[in-house]
């Protein structure tokens, strides 16, 4: 009898077995997304090594200061914010053109570029450190992200006109060596980690519940991308907002 009841305690239960695999599987998930993590370290670090003999890539257009705000008393004051907010395009020719199509046909039209806009994240980043000053110059807007479904705030610069487009030969200078057996592995890590439900468990355990993405609505003075679909007024609230302009 007492044997028995030795061997039935030793027994585990269907839910003990199960909570065991599941610990098990979330330690080799952790496992290898730290070895993620490594790896990309180790790629970031590879040391860029120069060409004997540089070479012509296209060109890269970007902002710069205009030459009268950069002969002002705020010239370097306006060049420190660029460095923040500047973005660079590409393109195999000068004249920076895409594709479109306009009634059937495929035209060419030319690329717009824009000051990057900051994110409600980096707004407080210290790596970025924006100060008090040049924080006047930025507005706060929100945009409808579909994924989300929510509001996304960002701010954005409000006078862009004190900057202008260059463009340059972009030259290639520098290259990193390749390891293959290093982005062998990391491909191979990518694709386990990038699964859907490899992708839930990391967010579920490594970086804590999901974020439910709702904000209040605050300080909004401009809404970009807003489709009429999410619209919820109803036809008497419509027809007094009219009737107000």
């Amino acid at each position: 009898m007492e044997n028995d009841n030795l061997l039935f305690s030793r027994l585990r239960s269907v839910r003990s077995r199960k909570r065991t695999i599941r610990k098990d599987v979330e330690k080799q998930i952790r496992k290898k997304y730290r070895r993620s993590d490594e790896l990309w370290d180790i790629r970031r670090n590879i040391p860029w090594i120069p060409l004997e003999k540089p070479y012509q890539r296209g060109f890269v257009r970007f902002f710069a200061v205009r030459e009268d705000v950069r002969r002002s008393k705020d010239g370097d004051f306006f060049e420190g914010i660029l460095k923040k907010i500047n973005t660079y395009m590409y393109s195999e020719s000068r004249q920076f053109l895409k594709k479109k199509r306009k009634f059937g046909r495929r035209i060419y039209v030319e690329r717009v570029q824009k000051l990057k806009n900051i994110s409600s994240y980096s707004w407080n980043d210290p790596k970025l450190g924006l100060t008090t000053r040049e924080r006047q110059y930025f507005l706060k807007q929100e945009e409808y992200c579909p994924i989300r479904k929510s509001y996304v705030p960002y701010y954005e610069f409000i006078e862009p006109w004190r900057f202008t487009l260059r463009t340059r030969p972009n030259m290639i200078t520098h290259y990193k060596p390749v390891d293959f057996e290093l982005e062998k592995e990391c491909a191979e890590l990518g694709s386990y980690l990038g699964q859907h439900t490899i992708v839930g468990i990391i967010h579920k355990t490594i970086y804590g519940r999901s974020y439910p993405w709702r904000r209040k609505r605050e300080d909004i003075s401009l809404i970009k991308s807003r489709k009429y679909s999410t619209c919820v007024m109803s036809a008497t609230e419509i027809a007094e907002s009219l009737l107000d302009v």
